[in-house]
This record gives structure tokens, sequence and C-alpha cells, in this order.
């Protein structure tokens, strides 16, 4: 875990960071998630490249499961803020990148796992681009709350 401010970080399976105001996070994806949580009245952001739906009590690397991810990233935020956080979330990713599997994927269950424990926050997704069998890059703006999302052979698009 990482508060950055005035720089721009490229994540790796596993990591989250949190900044605020000037600050470009990065990450690339298969059929993990990105999930970025934004709140725009601060212009506190943060992404997680989250791995595996469930940690199993592992508490070393919080950015690699949901059921971490997710309190870490917005315990992360809040420590940036000078008021209550209140977060939105767009989450990509997900991706089947193997052919021969078909049904309840990796991709698909962290999907299903990171929505359900981001309406247990009461934490809304406004926006996700998210299965598929193609890997995307996702991009978090923190001084405008804009997400990008790149799909090789697609043109780019904002979340």
């Amino acid at each position: 875990m990482s508060r950055v401010q005035d720089i721009s970080r490229s994540l790796k399976m596993g990591e989250l960071a949190a900044a605020r105001d000037e600050a470009t996070l990065r990450t690339l994806l298969g059929s993990c998630i990105g999930l970025v949580l934004y709140d725009a009245r601060q212009r506190i952001g943060g992404l997680a490249h989250i791995v595996l739906p469930a940690s199993g009590g592992r508490l070393d690397t919080p950015g690699k499961f949901v059921d971490t991810a997710i309190p870490a990233l917005l315990s992360e935020m809040q420590a940036l803020g000078d008021r209550p956080i209140r977060a939105e979330a767009r989450i990509a990713g997900g991706a089947n990148m193997f052919a021969t599997a078909t049904t309840n994927t990796v991709g698909r269950q962290n999907i299903d796992a990171v929505e359900s424990l981001l309406r247990e926050h009461r934490v809304p997704i406004v926006a996700s681009h998210c299965g598929g069998e193609k890997g995307r890059r996702m991009k978090l703006e923190t001084n405008t709350g804009v997400v990008t999302i790149e799909v090789v052979g697609s043109e780019s698009i904002q979340l």
C-alpha cells in the first residue's frame, strides 16, 4: 500500500495505491480486476490490482484479494482526506484469458466478489468494463477522476 501525490505510478499485480490532486495511477489487467475508487469532492482516488476473490485470512498483501483490497483502499483514501470518503467505483478486467475455460472462470469470480463487497460497503459502481477475452490497461487521473480503458485493437474509452 502506498499514498502517492504529484506522480505517475504503475501498479503490479496485488498492489494498491491512493492519491490526491495531480497523480496518475495505472495498471495492466487480464483476469484480474482493476478497481478504482474516487471521491470527487476531495479529489482523492485509489486503484487496486486485485488478483483473487478471497484472502483465506492472509493479510500480507491486502491489494491481492477482493476481501482485503476494498477495505484497505478505502482506509488509504480516508488517510488522505479531511472528511469521510464518499467513493464511487469503476471496475475493469475479469477477462477470460484461456479459451478452454467457459464457466466460473477466475475473472468471473473476481467480478462477482468485487460487486458483492462493494454493495456491502455501500459503494456504488458507476461504470464497468469487464469480461471478454482480451487484457486491458486502466488509468486513473486523480485531478479529474477520469478513468481510461485501453484494449488492444480498440479505441480507448473513458469510464
